[in-house]
Order: structure tokens, then sequence, then C-alpha cells
């Protein structure tokens, strides 16, 4: 199962840090992609793109997990030559993570 099929996803930046939100649309999801969704996992999936850490928070009262990622935006909107400089297309990455 992908993780777009229970879960949608909202992304930021701050200089060179990427943070991506992965929300469950049902809450009884929680727990599951707090079971598999880790910071290995995004980490394995973001390392090909540049990404050299990754931090996970919990937020369950919005059955959240918020994700920073660092070195994912070729060195920040004012220099990076990337299409997407924001890294807003980095959710729909983030949702075709196999969980």
């Amino acid at each position: 199962m992908k993780l777009f099929d229970i879960a949608h996803s909202r992304t930021g930046d701050k200089g060179n840090l990427s943070t991506i939100s992965v929300i469950v649309y049902d809450e009884s999801d929680y727990d599951y992609i707090k079971q598999k969704l880790t910071a290995d996992v995004v980490m394995s999936k973001f390392s090909a793109i540049g990404c050299t850490s990754v931090e996970r928070y919990e937020i369950p009262s919005l059955g959240a997990l918020n994700f920073v990622l660092h070195n994912t935006l070729g060195g920040g909107v004012t220099r990076s030559l990337a299409l997407d400089a924001h890294g807003k297309s980095l959710s729909g990455l983030m949702l075709d993570i196999d969980i």
C-alpha cells in the first residue's frame, strides 16, 4: 500500500531544510503510520536527492508526523537552480512511500 492511500501531505522550506508533514485521513491509521514511517524509511527515499539526515516529530493531536529533511533544496531557495526551489513537490515523493 502507498502512503497516499491513507494520508495527505504538506511541505515547507527554511533555507536548505524541507519540512514535510504527513497527516492521516482517518485517525485510526495514525498508530500504523507512526510504526511504519520512520526517519530511516524517509531517509532511504530522499537520500537520492541529497538528503543527509531526517528528524521526525510526532503530533498525535493532529494525527500527523512532521519530518525535517536536511540538505534537500539545493542550497536553499535563493541558491537553488531547481524548478521547484521551495520543494513543494517533495510531498509527492513522500506519499509514494510503500508502507
